[in-house]
């Protein structure tokens, strides 16, 4: 059995990957870090986008874990220019996974590049993992583990936001343990 934390990224200034993290997002930061006291983490990957980073490096600092940067957990490109109608062009994208728009990514090459990333850290010995990264990745990986999970649910989160995720040899389960 492995546990996987999902976790996305706390209060931010901005969408960019160098945005930092507001004040009350960096308070977020340390409150996450105590939240996790209990649990036995013992590896950390995240988004190299610098809010996602920041986000667990208190709780990395804590355990001397080093934080493992992997692109496949950047958040989801909707398009390469900028669209009046991103939020129903998104909510489209949940329908029809593969629904591509000009310099984006569709849901499912999304969902199969941080797949990819899920189908190694199940193979590999670490048993308790935090994964880092954008509310619409892991909305998306949350959709490929539960169908159920859909734009609604995106609107839904929280920054930050925590799922765990239970893998058994065949069986997954997802559940909200931070809001």
């Amino acid at each position: 059995m492995k546990t996987i934390y999902l976790v996305r990224h706390c209060q931010a200034a901005g969408q960019e990957p160098e945005a930092l993290l507001t004040e009350k997002g960096e308070v977020q930061a340390r409150e996450l870090a105590t939240f996790f006291a209990g649990f036995p983490i013992d590896r950390i990957i995240s988004s190299p986008y610098h809010r996602a980073i920041a986000t667990i490096q208190p709780l990395a600092q804590e355990r001397g874990i080093v934080v493992e940067e992997d692109k496949r957990l950047v958040e989801r490109v909707l398009s390469g220019v900028p669209r009046e109608d991103w939020f129903e062009r998104l909510r489209d994208t949940f329908n029809d996974l593969t629904l591509e728009f000009e310099g984006g990514e569709s849901s499912l090459t999304a969902i199969n590049r941080v797949n990819s990333l899920l189908t190694e850290i199940l193979a590999e010995a670490h048993k308790e993992i935090v994964l880092v990264s954008h509310g619409c990745l892991l909305a998306l990986l949350m959709k490929s583990i539960d169908d159920r999970f859909g734009f609604h649910d995106w609107e839904k989160l929280s920054n930050p936001d925590v799922f765990k995720l239970t893998c058994h040899l065949e069986t997954r389960e997802l559940v909200r343990i931070w809001t």
